[in-house]
């Protein structure tokens, strides 16, 4: 040891190593004291089963060990991973009630063979471990959050989208003297849209998120641009069993989707949902449903608080759309084009149109409120954006299909658990802001806040004449009289109630030589004016009622865990370990059983099982209130 003596600061130094834990230590201690306490470890080594010769003394719970690990390490890569790791390999490996710690080739083997029924079983754990414990609150409530529409219904959204990695490649010279080339990532990534990452190849995941709670229910991954109506079926699947351990009807359960399912042969996959999503089958705008409420007054003018733009909404339900004619609700949203290309939507004469399909019903939600939902998913893009930043699932773990989907299952779990450990740290009520508020009182003079009613015209007002419901509205915005002659409007007047009139008038050229002109006109050919017809566009009735979302905080809860023990002291020994057994050391294992295929489960498991005589490992945590260890059942000093 030396000794540097410098005014009122003495340095010393010393030859001997003496490692430090890594920050991320004291959580791993506390998430594995939280997975033995509810015995998902156990769950994990007896329903988790891959066979596979030659593959040593590790099981499968040793490797997920250390991929829970290195989920919750934040480390880049896995060898910055094994770097930490190694000096506490033993007492790390003794969290897990295991011995040695799988070098990192052979984690590598491990995922490279994974296959697709181990995964599967995996996550079917997961989602039993996610549905097993619903979030402490500081009530004994069941608590799930929610959004109360108008009328006073409860809708549990549901948030379905695909997220993508892309991958860049070297070029490699391509003669007739070398071999074909080879790539470390063909069996996990395809060439496919990029978006704005930078890459020549890519694997794309679809992830379902509970949008109050921002628990994650499922992964899943396929090369290219994925297999996403398959995708779809699984995350619904995911979502059915949500519902069912939570008492919930489907009926309840919301959707919100890309706009990559924005069809009709994918919209009749979630029939039984109700849904929204931006909608990409532009060939709707030619109904004739569609085009006649496209020539009458908008129902509603919306605009965002961050843009500018305003769009006009016009609300037309009942609408087929795709060659399965699935009848949905279809708010067409309109706003003037600008000498920039818009990015959604397509541009006819000018006008840019989008549209926005669902099955949501009038009474609950207005056109505004239907087009606010659906552009609210942006608060699903901060929760990827947090899963990147802290976790990076997307990262290349490995070059299977399989193990790379493991890694990203374990990553999800991994985002659950602090979710559910903060929440016992800070048990939170749920909290209710408005997320759209109440529609003013009606007024005469204008439009009215919840848009309008389906059109209505006229009714019978004599005997043996026309009424209004004889002239039919076509998609030119005109009417058709019985004589097959056109009715322009050319008035519009606000009733006392808040309706809307809109007067259509014929030619005078037209009416006078009309043979019908009897059954039309009220004093038939005494009449000097044309025929005029009236359409009245009454108050949409909807409830003033405000809408309301119900969650908790996406970040406070999953950091406290985080950061609980991040920056705090700790403290590990390892106890000598006693003298080994000799009955142990001496069981001589045959040809077969070496080759790791004739042993049994409990044989296998026993191989790396940590055994009493190991030593005893002693990990003392600094900063964790005592309620909380009590909770984990961890002792406290």
């Amino acid at each position: 040891m030396t000794s540097i003596a410098d005014g009122s600061v003495r340095i010393q130094t010393s030859s001997e190593c003496a490692a430090s834990p890594p920050s991320w230590f004291g959580e791993v201690v506390l998430m594995a004291a939280h997975l033995r306490k509810h015995d998902v470890l156990g769950k994990i080594a007896e329903h988790v089963r891959f066979a596979r010769r030659r593959f040593g003394r590790y099981e499968v719970i040793d490797f997920l060990a250390v991929l829970l690990g290195y989920a919750m390490s934040g480390e880049h890569t896995l060898e910055a991973f094994y770097e930490r790791l190694q000096p506490f390999a033993g007492p790390f490996m003794a969290l897990f009630e295991r011995d040695q710690l799988p070098a990192r080739s052979t984690l590598s083997r491990f995922l490279a063979a994974l296959t697709p029924e181990p995964v599967e079983a995996l996550r079917t754990l997961f989602l039993d471990d996610l549905e097993s414990r619903p979030l402490p609150t500081d009530s004994n409530e069941k608590q799930t959050g929610g959004l109360v529409d108008r009328a006073g219904n409860t809708w549990v959204v549901f948030d379905i989208d695909g997220t993508r990695e892309a991958a860049r490649q070297r070029a490699l010279p391509q003669t007739e003297d070398l071999p074909a080339p080879f790539r470390r990532l063909d069996d996990v990534c395809a060439p496919a849209y990029t978006g704005r990452k930078r890459g020549q190849v890519v694997r794309t995941r679809t992830v379902i998120s509970q949008a109050h709670t921002f628990q994650w229910l499922g992964t899943f991954g396929n090369r290219g641009n994925g297999r996403y109506r398959t995708e779809l079926r699984q995350g619904l699947s995911a979502v059915g069993r949500y519902l069912t351990a939570h008492q919930l009807p489907q009926e309840c359960a919301l959707l919100r989707l890309d706009g990559q399912y924005g069809t009709g042969a994918v919209l009749s996959d979630v029939a039984g949902f109700a849904f929204v999503t931006r909608g990409k089958d532009y060939t709707v705008l030619d109904h004739p449903l569609v085009q006649a409420r496209l020539h009458l007054p908008p129902d509603q003018l919306q605009q965002r608080p961050e843009s500018p733009l305003v769009r006009s909404l016009y609300d037309c339900p009942g609408v087929p759309v795709g060659p399965e004619g699935v009848p949905c609700r279809v708010v067409v949203a309109t706003h003037p084009a600008s000498k920039k290309k818009s990015p959604v939507g397509v541009t006819r004469e000018g006008v840019v149109y989008e549209l926005f399909f669902t099955k949501l019903p009038q009474q609950g939600f207005t056109a505004s409120d239907v087009v606010e939902l659906y552009l609210h998913r942006g608060a699903f893009e901060p929760q990827l954006s947090d899963e990147d930043t802290e976790q990076d699932p997307d990262r290349w773990c490995s070059h299977s299909a399989w193990g790379q989907e493991c890694w990203q299952v374990i990553s999800q779990w991994v985002w659950n658990l602090r979710l559910e450990l903060g929440h016992q740290l800070h048990p939170d009520p749920v909290r209710t802001p408005e997320f759209a508020p109440a529609l003013p009182p009606p007024s005469p003079h204008a439009a009215p806040a919840s848009g309008y009613a389906p059109p209505e015209v006229g009714l019978p007002w004599k005997a043996g004449r026309f009424s209004g419901q004889d002239f039919a509205l076509q998609p030119d915005g005109t009417l058709r009289c019985p004589a097959d002659q056109k009715l322009l409007p050319h008035e519009q007047r606000r009733e006392a109630d808040g309706s809307l009139r809109v007067v259509y008038g014929a030619s005078i050229h037209s009416c006078r030589p009309c043979p019908l002109r009897e059954q039309c006109q009220w004093n038939g050919s005494a009449t000097a004016k044309p025929r005029q017809v009236s359409m009245l566009l009454h108050p949409l009735q909807v409830s003033s009622a405000p809408l309301l979302w119900r969650d908790w905080s996406r970040r406070v809860h999953r950091r406290a865990c985080l950061q609980l023990v991040r920056h705090q002291r700790i403290e590990v020994s390892l106890l000598p370990p006693a003298a080994a057994s000799s009955g142990k050391a001496d069981v001589i294992l045959s040809r077969p059983q070496r080759a790791h295929y004739r042993l049994s489960w409990q044989e296998r498991l026993a191989r790396n099982a940590r055994a009493s005589t190991s030593g005893q490992v002693t990990i003392r945590l600094f900063g964790v209130p005592e309620s909380f260890a009590t909770s984990l059942g961890l002792a406290t000093a």
